[in-house]
């Protein structure tokens, strides 16, 4: 099993959801509060924050599009490496790449085009209803700052730094353990059918992953 480093949108996402995962865990349940109220500026407040988060709509929506490439990318590579004869992998290799192009080039948009659509009324009503319309007007401050908007462009760049280190910092002491519980399941597989099966991955080998345009 190897470590597959992912790409800046996916790294983004998965660390924004395991945030807000632990949030919730240490978080106690809140009571139910009453919306806030709504007016014409409120309202107004919502789509500029909308529209603020637009480029994040759009890496989310490009990030759940490009994960299947990615995953069906790595089966693909064990495949070629252990059933095409080594004379015709390079070019079957090149074949599947131009598959996932086609896909990303097809469906990135097309779902780029629904979160687009989507964002205004799944997160519009609740910004409306959660959000006072000056706390609206400080979010709106925060995401226009000049100084957030850096953040914001460096996020990609701290991410990939801090997941290189990590990967570099724990290999050795993770890859000796998932090779045990391969081994460990394999033994358990064998014994339950009789047979001598090859023990499973954890995890596929990294693939090249197609950009996204």
């Amino acid at each position: 099993m190897t470590f597959r480093i992912l790409s800046p949108s996916a790294a983004a996402l998965v660390l924004s959801i395991a945030a807000t995962s632990a949030f919730a865990q240490s978080t106690p349940a809140a009571a139910p509060e009453a919306a806030a109220p709504s007016s014409p500026a409120k309202k107004e407040l919502v789509q500029r924050v909308l529209k603020l988060q637009q480029p994040g709509i759009e890496r989310l929506a490009t990030a759940m599009t490009e994960d299947p490439a990615v995953v069906l990318g790595g089966r693909a590579s064990e495949i070629i490496a252990a059933k095409v004869p080594k004379d015709k992998q390079e070019a079957v290799a090149k074949e599947i790449q131009g598959e996932m192009q086609k896909y990303l080039k097809d469906t990135v948009p097309l779902v780029r085009k629904s979160a687009q659509q989507l964002a205004p009324v799944t997160i519009g009503p609740m910004l409306e209803s959660k959000f006072s319309e000056e706390e609206l007007r400080q979010v709106v401050a925060l995401l226009e700052s000049p100084a957030y908007a850096k953040y914001q462009q460096l996020s990609g760049e701290m991410q990939q730094a801090l997941q290189a280190k990590l990967v570099a910092d724990t290999r050795g002491t993770v890859e000796p353990r998932v090779q045990a519980l391969e081994k460990a399941v394999g033994e358990r597989l064998n014994t339950a059918t009789g047979t001598a099966s090859a023990a499973p991955k954890a995890a596929p080998k990294a693939a090249a992953k197609p950009a996204a345009k």
